[in-house]
């Protein structure tokens, strides 16, 4: 099923998003809004193929750029926190809602700090499904050099979400066991506190960023099937 590309702008905290809507052929469909790491935008390829692939099973995906980030306003060292990231992604629920091309159910993807602000999204408006990536549950797991951490955008990013996992549920979990920014001991963490319906996938000698493409490839294909099932309503037979 192919999809079309829509350009969206939305004002959040009065900074203007900027993100790429992908509609497949289905109206009303699902929808999934992506949530990028903290130096990177919503023209990741890990995005740009989910996107594709959820377009493939009839399901939307917005992927936009946070404040300070890619084409998005804002100055990054200014304005990024991970409360700010979680406002930006309620915004952008929001204005998809809004423009009436969600249906009635919705999916979140957060890659490393995309993935904490997914979490802590999830339990502020209904969501129905999740996949995160790398995903950080403390800040100071997070292994950036000592310069970097003495920085306002770093301190800024002090937090500690490990309490709210347990109102966390149907989430699909990515993780390597290389990763040298996150400890994979987080994935396993979210994995044993957040509810059913979980799955946890390790991959081995994975780094943060999966630049292993056969991580890649297996990373979209979970993840495309674990949106399928978990947003896609089956059609009645006959």
């Amino acid at each position: 099923m192919k999809s079309i590309c829509k350009k969206i702008s939305f004002l959040s905290d009065n900074y203007l998003l900027r993100g790429i809507l992908h509609i497949p052929a289905d109206e009303k469909s699902p929808v999934v809004i992506g949530s990028h790491g903290l130096l990177s935008s919503s023209n990741s390829p890990k995005q740009i193929e989910l996107a594709k692939r959820c377009g493939e099973f009839g399901i939307a995906f917005f992927r936009f750029d946070h404040r300070g980030c890619g084409k998005s306003e804002g100055v990054f060292n200014e304005v990024t926190s991970l409360d700010a990231r979680i406002i930006d992604i309620l915004n952008a629920i929001n204005t998809i809602q809004s423009h009436g091309y969600m249906g009635s159910r919705i999916g979140l993807f957060g890659s490393s700090l995309g993935g904490a602000a997914c979490i802590l999204a999830a339990g502020k408006t209904k969501i129905d499904s999740m996949v995160v990536n790398a995903a950080p549950l403390r800040s100071r797991m997070i292994k950036s050099p000592a310069e970097k951490k003495d920085k306002p955008e770093y301190q800024r990013l002090s937090f500690d979400i490990s309490s709210k996992l347990s109102q966390i549920k149907n989430i699909l979990i990515f993780h390597g066991d290389a990763d040298q920014v996150v400890p994979f001991s987080n994935a396993i963490e979210i994995y044993e506190k957040t509810r059913d319906t979980k799955r946890l996938i390790i991959q081995k000698n994975g780094d943060h960023l999966m630049s292993n493409q056969t991580h890649q490839k297996e990373f979209i294909r979970e993840a495309g099937l674990w949106f399928k099932h978990r947003l896609v309503a089956k059609k009645p037979k006959g």
